[in-house]
């Protein structure tokens, strides 16, 4: 079994994470924290390009993603290879996440918002919906999967979830200080960077942070809804 992660950040695509929640990853590597990326699917339809094969840009995302999380000192990715575009909610998924929370035993995991409304990329909607529903019950009752505790896989309670893309934030981390690594890291996503049309993803990216630390004493951020969970 792997040694337990203090931090499990569940994204649908490779960059989702970068884009969203890398200052406060990097922060809390910095510190010392066990941050283990798991990635719901390879991005391997997101293009307009018609000459590209999905295998091939499969095989290109997970190197670029693989390249962003050792930037921000990510100790490990896990590429679950679900289809792109096709996430759906069934138990087949929620078990292959409950699996992964037991495996790495996070107290905190990050996330997409499963309610975030109107224009929005479906497979973030599902994955956040998963992770909830993995949290709460089915990766703390020893009995709702029998099968993972033959695998050694015992129950497990998360402590809390962030949940990026939030339309109610209630959490702003201060990534002042990493942002230049939020940058670096978003920089190795370089596929989909070119997709986006950012030619200067750093002003991009700052004016979104700031806006993201509205309010707070420090000058750049990145907002959350945060959940703390006492079942």
């Amino acid at each position: 079994m792997s040694e337990s992660a203090k931090i499990l950040v569940l994204a649908a695509h490779p960059d989702d994470a970068e884009f969203n929640a890398a200052g406060t990853v990097a922060r809390w590597t910095g510190e010392g924290r066990s941050v283990v990326y798991v990635l719901c699917t390879s991005g391997e339809k997101g293009t307009t390009d018609r000459n590209v094969k999905p295998e091939r840009l499969a095989a290109v995302r997970e190197a670029e993603q693989a390249a962003a999380a050792a930037v921000l000192g990510v100790r490990e990715v896990v590429f679950l290879r679900f289809p792109d575009q096709g996430l759906e909610e069934t138990p087949a998924f929620r078990k292959e996440i409950v699996r992964q929370i037991r495996i790495y035993r996070p107290k905190t995991i990050v996330t997409s918002d499963p309610y975030h409304r109107y224009i929005g990329h479906r497979d973030h909607r599902i994955v956040g919906q998963v992770a909830l529903d993995a949290v709460y019950p089915f990766a703390r009752d020893h009995l709702a999967y029998p099968d993972l505790l033959a695998e050694g896989l015992e129950p497990h309670k998360v402590k809390e979830m962030l949940f990026w893309d939030s339309e109610e934030i209630n959490f702003r981390a201060d990534i002042t200080t990493t942002f230049h690594l939020k940058v670096k890291a978003l920089r190795c996503h370089k596929s989909q960077i070119a997709e986006l049309g950012l030619t200067d993803p750093e002003c991009w990216l700052r004016e979104r942070c700031r806006a993201a630390a509205a309010g707070e004493n420090f000058e750049l951020g990145e907002a959350f809804f945060r959940l703390n969970i006492d079942r």
